[in-house]
């Protein structure tokens, strides 16, 4: 028979155990000295923890005292994360008042135009400065986990290290071994000179990467400037501030930068995220462009359709072969536009639509206005939601009984309040850093994608902890059956949808749910984790 895990032994000693289940515990531990000692370890750190209890003040340690001691610290910090949601409602209220003038529009994060710059500015800061950034954030929080482990180990009297701070080791030594089949140049400037060719695909991270020779494999181009003047065989994929194609790229491109510039030959699609791009009168698109961007300048030939999504303008005076779809502020075709499909776009005002008489369009023309309506008012939006809640309410219900323990642990570990509230920003923050230094290497994206999948997870997790420990704490239910907690997450969850749901503050009591439910839940995994004592 297998032996028991530390979680079920913990509840034995605690005394929560199904009779049956209890019984079978105890027979097991007759036979089997692991278990024995794990259990009797717990039982002592039990009798430790009692002991250390009753050596605080008798007011303290009486449990009315205790009981009314925590509620009024849950109730105070309750009021305190209310008071700061206020605030930052009425500054947001009070910043989208404001009447920004037109030039400085573009730095008014509320706006399509400042969000955009901002996104940009950010991401610009990854290629120039964001790696080095990352890798010491990696290595100062390698240290002091290190450093954390090492000293828990001596002050605790725990004699050796777990194997989950041996797996960490092992992934961070699999990241620094190099990739196969992948040729890499890093420095202030990186070039391909015009009479060389490099056989492998290359990755390229720089203040300005320039090609001017040939690249037979694909281009992975990291930097303030990326320019191809040289061919490259396979696809280009860059993030940079700036991307200029005027020689010729035979495969396709992926880009997210902040300007695009097309002035040369492209063999298939184009696939951008740029605040502006442009297809230069000399730039040819061998298939079709699907692109979200703030501008788009359309002078060359495009031999398939255009997709566009933008939150500005689509200036259209080039050959585009088949349709034109496009959602933004205006559209404009010139004299010399061709379209050889339907031109189908989704505007804020008709008069946006701007398309000369010369322009030729041979399929039809379908210009509507996009109205704006509010989602209380669409069936689909109270489907949508209800949906979301029972799946929120089936997810509970399934951790409740497969993992009971681990669950009410969690729950109630969101009672801590800015403990959990500021684990779960540090974790929110800093797991993306952490994927992204994964994904470096070739050997550390099939990490940085499960990664990115518990990542997923525990923020949808998050309001499932912060609901049940929000109904219990309402409902001061007498007992701890399962139907108690489940009244109690469903009491929670139906509070945390409609407070989220409020104008303003809705955003912000979204955000604390995540980062408290986020931290409570890490926090719980690692002491989940955590060695066994012995005795």
């Amino acid at each position: 028979m297998e032996c028991y895990s530390e979680q079920t032994c913990a509840l034995a000693v605690d005394g929560e155990l199904a009779p049956d289940e209890a019984q079978r515990l105890r027979d097991h531990l007759v036979t089997c000295r692991r278990c024995r000692d794990l259990v009797d370890a717990l039982r002592t750190e039990n009798r430790v923890l009692s002991e250390s209890l009753q050596e605080l003040p008798e007011e303290t340690a009486s449990p009315a005292g205790f009981s009314h001691l925590r509620r009024s610290r849950v109730w105070g910090d309750l009021a305190v994360l209310v008071a700061v949601l206020a605030l930052g409602s009425i500054g947001l209220i009070w910043f989208n008042e404001l009447s920004i003038p037109a030039a400085l529009e573009w730095f008014n994060p509320f706006s399509a135009s400042g969000r955009t710059n901002l996104l940009f500015s950010l991401f610009d800061h990854f290629p120039t400065g964001g790696t080095a950034m990352l890798t010491d954030y990696a290595a100062v929080v390698g240290f002091l986990s290190l450093l954390l482990r090492l000293g828990g180990a001596l002050l605790l009297g725990r004699g050796r290290l777990r194997q989950p701070g041996m797996r960490l080791l092992i992934v961070l030594l699999a990241l620094s071994l190099p990739s196969f089949a992948l040729e890499r140049r890093h420095s202030d400037f990186v070039t391909v000179a015009a009479n060389e060719t490099v056989d492998d695909t290359l990755m390229a991270a720089g203040n300005t990467v320039r090609i001017e020779g040939v690249v037979n494999g694909d281009l992975l181009a990291f930097g303030r400037t990326v320019e191809v003047r040289g061919t490259v065989k396979g696809d280009l994929v860059s993030l940079a501030k700036r991307t200029v194609v005027s020689g010729t790229v035979e495969g396709r491109i992926y880009t997210f930068s902040e300007s695009l510039d097309l002035d040369g030959l492209l063999g298939h699609n184009l696939y951008g995220f740029a605040q502006n791009l442009r297809v230069n009168d000399r730039g040819r698109v061998g298939e079709g462009i699907l692109a979200a961007a703030g501008d788009v300048t359309i002078e060359g030939e495009v031999k398939r359709s255009v997709d566009l999504l933008t939150s500005g303008n689509a200036d259209v005076s080039g050959s585009i072969g088949r349709d034109l779809t496009m959602s933004g502020v205006s559209l404009t075709l010139t004299n010399t536009a061709r379209v050889g499909g339907n031109v189908k776009a989704h505007l804020r005002q008709l008069r946006e639509a701007h398309i000369a008489d010369g322009a030729t369009i041979t399929g039809k023309r379908d210009i509507q206005v996009k109205v704006r309506q509010s989602q209380f008012t669409r069936p689909r939006f109270y489907f949508h939601q209800a949906v979301w809640f029972a799946a929120a309410l089936l997810v509970g219900w399934l951790a409740l009984v497969l993992f009971p323990g681990f669950f009410r642990a969690t729950s109630q570990a969101v009672g801590s309040g800015w403990l959990s509230l500021g684990l779960g920003v540090a974790v929110l923050a800093g797991v993306p850093m952490v994927m992204v230094v994964a994904a470096i290497t070739l050997i550390g994206i099939p990490i940085s994608l499960m990664l990115f999948a518990v990542y997923l997870a525990a923020i949808y997790l998050a309001k499932v902890w912060v609901g049940a420990f929000l109904g219990r704490m309402l409902l001061k239910p007498s007992g701890a059956t399962k139907g108690d907690w489940m009244l109690g997450l469903l009491v929670g969850l139906l509070i945390l949808t409609i407070v989220g749901f409020i104008p303003y503050l809705g955003g912000l009591v979204r955000l604390g749910v995540v980062c408290v439910g986020l931290g409570a839940f890490c926090g719980q995994l690692y002491r989940s984790s955590r060695p066994v004592i012995t005795a």
